[in-house]
This record gives C-alpha cells, sequence and structure tokens, in this order.
C-alpha cells in the first residue's frame, strides 16, 4: 500500500518521459541540412502490412492484428463487425458498451488510440455508460486484439485483454512515387438503415505531410427479429431512433533524415441518439403515445504530440523510441423526456453525464546488444496521467423540495445532484523487460516487471453534498502493484513460432466503485466502496502462429485466475431504505480457462478457405454460490469461411455458429439458444475506374433469430418488460459500399 505523500511519484514520471527523447537531439540542424539536399521528389514508405508496424502493448505473439485492408474487405463499422469473422471471441456488449474478451468487458479490457487509453465510463446506476466505441472505423490503419491477462506492458486495466487501434498516418494514403493521396468512402448499412460517407486525404511537401480524414454517418435504430410493434409491455421492435455520427482528424507530421519524426493530432468525435421510448408509453400509463423520448451522446476530443525515433548510424543511444503526450475529454450521457400524466403529473426530464479529462504521456525505449553468446532487446517504457472523473445528473419535474414520505413518488426522483464527488485520478507505471535470444538456438527468453501506482482522490462539490444520502467525505485511495511476467518463443521455421508466456495483471478499481452514493431514504440505495482492493491476475498461456498469408494458423490455450473480482451484491436489509441496499465487494477467486483455433488456406487458383473456433469456460470459485458459472462468458463460437477471387471481383460465404447457453443467477432471460448464420459478401474492381471497388453483402441469409449471450445476461423480466424478442439481433440486413482512392 502506499500512502497519498507518495504522489510526488507523479513527478518521476516527468524525467521519464523527458528520458524517451534521445539526449543526442540535435535533429533540428541535420534535419535542416538534410532538406537542403532533398528534393520535392521524395518517396513515403509505403504501407506495412501485417504486422510490419506493430509496436508497443501490440507487439507480443499474443497479439492478431486487423489492417485497413481489413476493415475495407469485411465493411467493418463497430465492434460487433469486428467480432463476427474478423477476430471471433471479441465480442461487444450492448448493454454496457463494452468489448468483451475471454469473458471480461467493461472496464478489465484496455482500449487505446494511438497510444492513448480511452476509458471506459460508467455512472453506476442512471445508463450513461460506454464511450470506447468512440472513433470512427474508416479513420482506423489497424485494430490489434492482444488477449489474455497481461499488464507487463499495458498497465492498469488489462485483465481480459486489450484493444489497440491505430489511426491513419499520411503514408497509408500516399503510395509509392507519389506526393499525396486520398480515399472516398459511401456506405449503406439496411441494419440501422444508415448511410455515411468518409474521406481522407494526405500530402507531403520534401519533410513535413499532411492528413485530414472527416466522416458522418445518419441513420435509425439497429434491427432485430421482433414482429410486434405495439406500444407498452410485450413490445418486441426496437424503439424508433434516430442517431447522427460525426469525426475529424488532423495531422500535421514532420519526418527527418536523422531518424526523428513527429506528429501533432487532433481528433473529434461526436454521436447523438434521440429515442422514442414507446416500450415504456401506454394509452392510460404515466407517459402517453408521443411524448416519452429518450437521448444518449458520446463525445471525445483530443490532442496529442507523438514522437518515433528510429537509429540510422550505430551512434545512438536507443535504436528505437516511441513517447505521447495529450489532452483527452471523453463524455457520455443518457437521459429521458416527456410529459407524467399519472404519478408527479407535469413536465419531466432527466439527462446523467459522465466526463473524464486527462493529460499524460506514454512511451518506451529499445536497445539491442550482445553480451557473449547471448542477444538482448532491452525495453524500458512507461505512462503516466493525471485525470478528472465527474458525474452529474440534471433534470426538472413538478415535485417540490421535499422532504418527502418512505413511499412517496418523489423520493425516486433525485436530480440535480451528483451520484458521487469528483474524483481527482493520479497513475503511473513504469516497465523493463529484456528478450534474451540464446545464440544460434532460435530460443529466445523475455523476463519483464512493470510497476504501478495509483491515488484516487474525491472531490466536495456543491452537487455532490446535495445528495440525500451525503454524510460526510469518503476517504482518497492509494495502491500500487507489481506485474512480472516471463515469456518464452521458439522460432522453430522461419514461418513456426511456439510461445509461453507466464503474466499476472491488475485493474484498479474505478471512481463508481468507489464512490458510488445513489438513491434516497425510503427507496433504494447502491454504493461503491473506498475499501476495495484491486482485482489481480495469474495467467498462463502457450500457443503457436504457423505460416504465413497464404498458408497458416494460429492455437492457443489460456487458464487464469482472479483475485479480488469486483461485483455489486445484495448487502442486507435496511429499513431506511426499503427497496434494497446493494455495494460493490471484491470476490475471493473467479477462473476462466479456454482455447483459440484459427487456420486459413489460399489456392493458386484463387479459392481461399479459412477457420476459427473459440471457447471459454469461466466460474466464480465461491463455493457458496450455486450456479457459478461466469454470465461474462461467451458461449463456444466457430467460423468457416470458403472464397473465390479474381483480378477484378471475388465472392465469399461464412457460416458462423455458437453453441448455447444456459440461464444464470442474476439474469431471468432463461436459456439462450444456440444458432447458426450464414453471410454472403462479394466485391467488384471495374477496370474502367481505376481504383474503385464496390463492396456489398448479406448477413444472416436465412433470417435467422438469435441472441448474444453476452448482451442478455443481466435481463430480468417484469411485468413491464418487453417480448423476448426484443432482446434478439439483426435479421437478414444488407450492407453496400463504394470506396475510391486516388
Amino acid at each position: 500500500m502506499i500512502t497519498r505523500h507518495h504522489c510526488a511519484a507523479l513527478l518521476a514520471c516527468a524525467a521519464f518521459s523527458s528520458a524517451l527523447l534521445p539526449a543526442h537531439i540535435s535533429f533540428a540542424q541535420d534535419a535542416v541540412a538534410a532538406a537542403e539536399k532533398q528534393e520535392n521528389s521524395t518517396v513515403l514508405k509505403k504501407l506495412s502490412v501485417k504486422g510490419g508496424t506493430v509496436t508497443g502493448v501490440a507487439d507480443t505473439p499474443l497479439s492478431v492484428e486487423t489492417t485497413a485492408e481489413d476493415i475495407q474487405k469485411n465493411q467493418v463499422s463497430s465492434f460487433e463487425d469486428l467480432g463476427r469473422t474478423l477476430q471471433p471471441g471479441v465480442g461487444f456488449n450492448r448493454s454496457n458498451g463494452s468489448v468483451n474478451i475471454r469473458g471480461l468487458d467493461g472496464a478489465r479490457v484496455q482500449t487505446t488510440i494511438d497510444g492513448i487509453v480511452i476509458p471506459y465510463l460508467d455512472d453506476g446506476a442512471r445508463d450513461a455508460d460506454g464511450g470506447i466505441d468512440s472513433f470512427d472505423f474508416d479513420a482506423l490503419s489497424a485494430a490489434d486484439v492482444v488477449r489474455g491477462a497481461d499488464s507487463s506492458r499495458a498497465g492498469d486495466g488489462a485483465l481480459g485483454g486489450a484493444v489497440v487501434l491505430r489511426t491513419l498516418q499520411p503514408e497509408d494514403l500516399i503510395g509509392e512515387g507519389k506526393t499525396w493521396g486520398g480515399i472516398f468512402k459511401f456506405t449503406y448499412d439496411s441494419e440501422d438503415k444508415s448511410w455515411g460517407t468518409s474521406a481522407a486525404a494526405a500530402a507531403r511537401f520534401n519533410n513535413t505531410a499532411v492528413l485530414f480524414q472527416g466522416g458522418y454517418k445518419k441513420g435509425h435504430q439497429q434491427d432485430n427479429a421482433g414482429t410486434s410493434g405495439i406500444y407498452g409491455p410485450g413490445r418486441t421492435e426496437p424503439n424508433p431512433a434516430d442517431f447522427d455520427q460525426n469525426n475529424v482528424l488532423v495531422k500535421l507530421k514532420q519526418y527527418t533524415d536523422t531518424g526523428h519524426t513527429f506528429t501533432l493530432t487532433g481528433e473529434r468525435f461526436d454521436r447523438d441518439k434521440d429515442i422514442d421510448l414507446r416500450l415504456e408509453q401506454t394509452a392510460l400509463g404515466n407517459f402517453r403515445p408521443g411524448d416519452w423520448d429518450g437521448n444518449e451522446a458520446i463525445k471525445r476530443d483530443r490532442i496529442s504530440l507523438n514522437y518515433e525515433f528510429e537509429a540510422v548510424d550505430d551512434n545512438a543511444w536507443f535504436d528505437t523510441a516511441n513517447a505521447v503526450f495529450y489532452w483527452q475529454d471523453l463524455t457520455r450521457e443518457s437521459g429521458k423526456s416527456g410529459y407524467r400524466h399519472t404519478s408527479v403529473i407535469g413536465d419531466y426530464w432527466r439527462n446523467s453525464e459522465v466526463e473524464n479529462r486527462s493529460i499524460g504521456g506514454a512511451g518506451y525505449l529499445e536497445k539491442k546488444f550482445d553480451t557473449g553468446r547471448l542477444s538482448h532487446t532491452v525495453r524500458l517504457g512507461g505512462d503516466f496521467s493525471v485525470g478528472k472523473t465527474t458525474q452529474y445528473s440534471s433534470g426538472d419535474d413538478s415535485c417540490s423540495g421535499g422532504p418527502y414520505g418512505p413511499f412517496d413518488p418523489c423520493n425516486f426522483l433525485h436530480t440535480n445532484q451528483a451520484d458521487m464527488p469528483d474524483v481527482d485520478t493520479k497513475k503511473f507505471g513504469i516497465y523493463v523487460e529484456d528478450e534474451i535470444a540464446m545464440g544460434d538456438s532460435a530460443f529466445s527468453l523475455t523476463p519483464g516487471l512493470r510497476y504501478d501506482w495509483y491515488d484516487q482522490s474525491p472531490q466536495e462539490t456543491a452537487a455532490y453534498t446535495a445528495n440525500p444520502n451525503f454524510n460526510g467525505m469518503p476517504p482518497g485511495q492509494s495502491n500500487d502493484a507489481f506485474s512480472p511476467k516471463l515469456l518464452a518463443k521458439y522460432q522453430a521455421a522461419p514461418n513456426v513460432e511456439f510461445f509461453a508466456q507466464w503474466a499476472m495483471a491488475f485493474r484498479s478499481p474505478t471512481a463508481n466503485e468507489l464512490y458510488l452514493d445513489y438513491g434516497a431514504p425510503g427507496t433504494y440505495l447502491r454504493l461503491g466502496n473506498p475499501d476495495l482492493k484491486p482485482e489481480t491476475s495469474n495467467g498462463f498461456e502457450v500457443g503457436a502462429n504457423l505460416g504465413d498469408e497464404d498458408f497458416g494458423g494460429r492455437i492457443t490455450a489460456f487458464h487464469n485466475r482472479y483475485r479480488n473480482f469486483i461485483d455489486t451484491v445484495s448487502v442486507g436489509f435496511d429499513p431506511a431504505y426499503p427497496f434494497g441496499v446493494t455495494q460493490a465487494v471484491n470476490l475471493d477467486r473467479v477462473r476462466i480457462y479456454g482455447v483459440e483455433i484459427s487456420a486459413h488456406k489460399q489456392f493458386d487458383n484463387g479459392f481461399h478457405i479459412n477457420g476459427s473456433l473459440t471457447y471459454a469456460n469461466g466460474k466464480n470459485l465461491d463455493p457458496s454460490i450455486e450456479n457459478n458459472q461466469l454470465a461474462s462468458v461467451a458461449p463456444l463460437k466457430g467460423v468457416l469461411g470458403a472464397g473465390y477471387a479474381a483480378e477484378t471481383w471475388g465472392a465469399d460465404v461464412a457460416l458462423i455458429a455458437a453453441k448455447g447457453s444456459s440461464a444464470k443467477s442474476d439474469s431471468t432471460f432463461g436459456n439462450v439458444p444456440g444458432y447458426g448464420l450464414v453471410d454472403l459478401t462479394g466485391w467488384w474492381k471495374p477496370k474502367m475506374t481505376e481504383g474503385l471497388t464496390v463492396r456489398a453483402g448479406v448477413y444472416n441469409l436465412f433470417d435467422k433469430e438469435y441472441y448474444n449471450a453476452i448482451s442478455v445476461r443481466d435481463v430480468s423480466f417484469t411485468a413491464s418488460s418487453p417480448g423476448k424478442a426484443y432482446y434478439s439481433e439483426p435479421g437478414r440486413t444488407f450492407k453496400v459500399s463504394l470506396t475510391q482512392r486516388f
């Protein structure tokens, strides 16, 4: 345990960050000299595909890359699309807006974009959660998925794994021998009746390059298999909705002949959704048809400066270096508005907002050297951040100022308050690892160790003291963790790599897990717990990466144990809160193990086949729990695909199958049935229009009704619930896109 007086560790991060810039940065004079002898015919390095540009957190055999080409070919525009066939085993929990990897989601999966962590936001009570999908897939050059518990590089939050996103670079658009390039795309998707456009352009002038990318998307509610459009309970069709989404990405990149590269980036993402809440509307009820609406919004802004270095001679202190310094602001909102007709009659609106604003930096250095028969690649890296998380519920209704009796309807309408204090957060992490190659044996061993420290400091605000449960400020929390790892690799052949890894990981409690205080006397109470311990894990993984792009595969087996797993449970009856009290607590032990297999073959005649299988089993090891299967673990899933590609056209068919899932103890949804889906896709590149590609796909070809076991795991039916099909996934849909490269 580290006390608050150790926050001086934060100052050390500044010294570490400055060390990321090699001391011999006299590059400015060298760059000027280089520019004088460089002509306008400077050629940018071509985009490296399939791992050539993977660095940092994703530079591990546990990572699988999805390139921009893969994203375009498979018309990926969401995490659901990414996990459908490209990254089986990666799911998206629509109920809490988070990625699920190997049975863990929410804050247990880390998401980064250009090395910057996108925090997972959760207000704990009012559905303003999510935020990690605050980007446009058309703005990405790659999406790497790191599976498994490994904090040795990623640090806090990588219990289930990490999604490592990289945005477009000028060299992704500018072809060899050119000084400019661009791409334009139009897409229509019947799944949500949306249409969208995106465009990107880049140009290079001597050693300076600029990139502009922007996108706009407009659509409606996501389709499902429901057929009943009635108002009120029993409805199975989705609530009507309209959304607008836009993003802008701007980069200014400065290259030098001395190996130094600087990139200044500005990014904005904004999505707003308006919902007609027909499920909650009835002809004689409190909410009448046409006068009860919902809204959801996500907004993320960032400004960052990236530094990259690759040594051009043997005199450099380091072989490579990479650093990013950033400011980021992420906001998630959820609200409702309308007119109440029977209970607390009058106008009503609520809006809950969670915001995280942070500044920080991250990076690493790498140096190679030999000692006798041993070759070393030493990496030193780390990160730091200083941020603030705030939550506020604003609104208006026809209630007076109170106080109210225990069962008075107004007692449930608490608003214009914060359900937790503002929380100032400081984080600092540093790691070192040494990849040791054993002579000519093709065997390497990489021991590594990471140290992380965090401090959560609640701040008193007028909004928090207005909370009816306010009873003084809760204590802050500081803690730290060491995360060691040991990775062994054996390169049996040029395209055959075996690996085994033992690693530990940890996750600090989120602000709402520590300090949530939601409810009111006479109603219910949902509490955080400032005494929570960080979650930790101990994981083992063995596997192999086999072959190449023409013929190859991958197999991994994993076994992870987790301690101090954070969950929310009932903590007994309190007469002051007759509708129950729940609180975040640490569970003793949780275990998840499984296997992942994938293979592909490209034939000389243009045909290709591929397949994958993912299986995981998760249990709460508390013997007092009867149904101890973890509801967050997805059932067995397999994908089998085949296709043909000629010079100007191609077609693919994919069979996606998942096993059924038994009912979970924390849900009344019941058994989730298994399913089998068929997707049919194709593409065409007309010879008469250079650079144009037309893609089309029919998904769930046979209109199968099916359910995502992860998203329905917390569904509990009541008298006011919709019909079961309300929670179903989309039926038969199609998507068409036109992409023009310049």
